[in-house]
């Protein structure tokens, strides 16, 4: 008598840090040491499997060490590492792409994009594991798993950490995801940006909604220089961790204690050519603060200017470590996506690449100009948005970038009119027949109707 055959695996993909729980990041930092135990001894795990690097932005890193973590575990690598070179110069769409080399061609892709959201595409249509190896300003999810990795294995925990972040935090995806990963696991954020390179509004405001994160200005008068021409900084506090909290103001925090001072470059392929002559800069003097005394000094690379050289043989520089840990975190990673190791943690509640509430919506488009959707989707792809729950007036997010907007205005489609959001009418509508809009014109553009009081 045949064995009943085994269920198909879920494909897990890595969007966004959010597609991993908390309880599988700590297990996957303990699967990290095991191969890092012994970087030679794993080359049976993934025999047999192969890796496509799809990579239409520059990178050394993050590819590279992708590809030595897939050697390491006996697999193959095939990649497309020059958007120049591949078939998206001849205008091929991502999910194109991603259906031909994610069928007989790979067991595992690693994307990288240019585009926000762009990530979410390649999950969606390929039919086998995608990685985020940084798409746009979004996320790069990787990237905070070797950089918790890096602070765990410093710090030998994650809460109640004090972390500082400096330099370009509006455009440097990095950081966006870190902050996400930093609040879950209960550390608190300083952020020393750049003027004018502030943590964008958006971030903040999912990190009050999904964190409870509250915040307060913040003092670090023995850092000189951390915060370029401007002295301000923000302490970001998750002070109740995974409920609702108001966003308001703590006071001030005196930041005597620093665990790690996460250094970015200027992100100067995202930004118009926005001024950064006083951008900040690490110096053994900096190292030289009280507070800054036990401090591991951080960086994603590659670096620019904003770390002195001469602080590369300080013994709490560990960003080359961070860069090292990369591969048996990746390697971790990738045996688990591709099934060769088992986690006993949950997954979070939500990892699907499934539509979300609102997809097809008529009305509402991504407000994020870098988004996929407003570029190369427009040709493929339906607006799809995710509905914040207890919200007023309504909040989507685009499924694929995460940025919000308001729906003040719900239209029915039956009936081709529309009402404020708040209006006794709008729960009559069914689901299939709504229609979201931000403004009036936007509805009327759209073609419905304001019923007369």
């Amino acid at each position: 008598m045949m064995a009943a055959p085994m269920a198909e695996p879920v494909k897990r993909d890595l969007v966004s840090i959010e597609d991993l729980s908390t309880a599988e990041i700590l297990e996957l930092f303990q699967h990290a040491d095991e191969f890092r135990s012994n970087l030679h001894g794993w080359s049976d795990v993934c025999r047999g499997t192969i890796m496509a690097t799809l990579f239409f932005e520059p990178s050394t890193r993050t590819r590279l060490s992708f590809e030595s973590a897939m050697l390491r575990l006996g697999g193959g690598v095939i990649t497309a590492a020059d958007a120049e070179s591949t078939s998206r110069a001849k205008g091929e769409s991502l999910a194109d792409t991603v259906r031909v080399v994610g069928g007989s061609y790979a067991d595992i892709l690693v994307v990288r994009h240019p585009e926000d959201g762009a990530a979410r595409v390649a999950a969606r249509y390929a039919t086998v594991p995608v990685v985020n190896g940084g798409d746009g300003a979004h996320e790069h999810p990787t990237q905070t798993l070797c950089d918790l990795y890096t602070l765990w294995k410093e710090k030998g925990r994650l809460e109640g950490l004090e972390v500082v972040l400096c330099g370009d935090l509006r455009y440097s995806r990095t950081i966006h995801s870190f902050c996400y990963a930093l609040a879950r696991f209960g550390a608190n954020i300083v952020t020393m940006p750049y003027p004018g390179f502030e943590l964008p509004d958006y971030v903040l405001q999912r990190l009050r909604r999904d964190y409870g994160v509250q915040a307060a200005t913040a003092s670090v008068g023995d850092l000189p220089g951390l915060a370029g021409s401007s002295n301000t900084a923000a302490y970001l506090t998750a002070s109740r961790p995974h409920q609702l909290a108001l966003f308001t103001k703590l006071g001030n925090v005196e930041v005597s204690r620093i665990d790690a001072i996460y250094m970015t470059r200027a992100q100067r392929e995202r930004h118009d050519g926005e001024d950064t002559k006083d951008y900040p800069r690490l110096t053994r003097s900096t190292m030289g603060a009280a507070a800054a005394k036990d401090a591991r000094v951080m960086h994603p690379l590659p670096r620019v200017d904003e770390i002195s050289y001469e602080l590369d043989d300080d013994p709490r520089s560990v960003y080359f470590r961070q860069a090292e840990l990369g591969v048996p975190m990746r390697m971790a990673l990738m045996a688990y996506q591709l099934g060769k190791i088992q986690l006993e943690a949950p997954p979070p509640p939500l990892f699907s690449v499934a539509p979300g509430d609102a997809s097809g919506v008529l009305g509402l488009r991504c407000r994020n100009e870098r988004c996929i959707t407003n570029n190369e989707g427009v040709r493929y792809l339906v607006r799809d948005f995710r509905v914040r729950p207890d919200t007023t007036p309504m909040v989507l997010a685009c499924a694929y970038c995460e940025r919000e907007v308001e729906a003040r205005f719900i239209g029915d489609t039956a009936s081709r009119s529309v009402y404020e959001h708040n209006a006794r009418q709008v729960r009559e509508i069914r689901k299939e027949c709504r229609a979201y809009f931000a403004t009036e014109d936007q509805a009327r553009a759209a073609g419905f109707t304001f019923p007369s009081a």
